[in-house]
């Protein structure tokens, strides 16, 4: 009708230049809810310095204006990826120092360190990895692109808070052998036997809002649910998928107290946990547990991200959509 309106026909052709269609998101409506922990390995884009060592009373990581959680990405002009490879580069240089390139805050640095003679043995006085491994929870598997969403918050250096740059990684079996509780100001732990010859998946990005990447193993469809919007979500009973034991997934009551969309994304669920077996084996939340998936009646409505430090009982999750978004970029 508004456009019958209009008589000038290249005024109504400038017009529809400026309606924008709304965006068509690939996730699909119904998702795979897992909850089964998984072991994690990631591969970082360079070395990370993790801490150093005195050397006959020098300590190379100062004298190189270096810290930890720095990312070194080249020595002596050549890419490096590997401690192995950083190894080589010392053993075959027939140098007494090394020209690094280092990544700090995302702007890339340059920096001379100093090798130091130990008993015969060149060191450089940092202690170094190319890996992360760990724990979590597998929170989907979207069965028509077999996209998948681990934890629901990045994983970051120690020391810098910052979001850890990986090249790539895998997902794989694992097995909860005992748990920690938590304590007030302490939250517990999973602790797990890791299968890392089982992979189930690879790893693409390491983001604020979890791991993403393509499940490589055979999926069941009979955990499915529908994906929540935040309009679908309500005040009260919920419940969430985790593993305590072994490998069986179990099923745990919460409420959920808030829900709110934050600008971030992040932390939009508020809830505390009311299964009285779940509280009796873990005291509340424990690491380990972040991405176990947030279920409301049909659908699947978010993920565990962090604990309450104070209040073990209580604690935050990500909306699925979220994650889901995140999953496709």
């Amino acid at each position: 009708m508004f456009f019958k309106k209009l008589k000038n026909q290249t005024l109504i052709f400038l017009l529809t230049l400026f309606i924008i269609p709304q965006t068509i998101l690939a996730y699909s409506d119904k998702i795979i809810a897992s909850g089964e922990t998984v072991g994690i390995r990631l591969n970082t884009n360079g070395i990370l310095i993790v801490g150093s060592y005195d050397i006959n009373g020098h300590n190379t990581l100062k004298e190189a204006g270096l810290k930890s959680g720095d990312i070194i990405n080249k020595i002596n002009n050549s890419e490096v990826n590997t401690v192995e490879e950083m190894v080589n580069i010392i053993n075959t240089c027939n140098c007494n120092s090394l020209n690094l390139s280092y990544i700090r805050d995302k702007k890339t640095n340059n920096t001379t360190l100093s090798l130091y003679n130990d008993n015969g043995v060149l060191k450089t006085g940092l202690y170094v990895k190319d890996s992360i491994s760990g724990v979590g929870t597998l929170t989907f598997i979207d069965p028509e692109t077999k996209l998948f969403g681990v934890l629901g918050h990045e994983i970051a250096d120690a020391t810098t808070g910052d979001i850890i740059d990986i090249k790539d990684g895998t997902i794989f079996d694992s097995k909860i052998t005992s748990i920690n509780p938590s304590d007030r100001g302490k939250p517990g732990e999973k602790n797990a036997v890791l299968y890392s010859d089982k992979v189930t998946g690879k790893v693409i990005e390491n983001t604020n809002k979890g791991l993403f990447g393509n499940y490589t193993s055979d999926i069941n469809t009979s955990n499915t649910y529908k994906v929540a919007n935040i309009d679908d979500i309500k005040i009260g009973d919920a419940t969430i998928l985790t593993v305590l034991d072994g490998v069986e997934v179990g099923e745990f009551a919460i409420k959920i107290t808030s829900i709110n969309e934050t600008k971030d994304k992040l932390k939009n669920i508020q809830f505390e946990i009311t299964d009285k077996n779940l509280l009796e084996k873990t005291n509340g939340i424990v690491q380990g547990m972040s991405g176990s998936p947030i279920i409301q009646g049909d659908y699947i409505i978010g993920a565990v991200t962090h604990v309450v430090v104070d209040d073990p009982h209580k604690g935050y999750g990500i909306l699925i959509t979220n994650m889901l978004e995140e999953a496709e970029n």
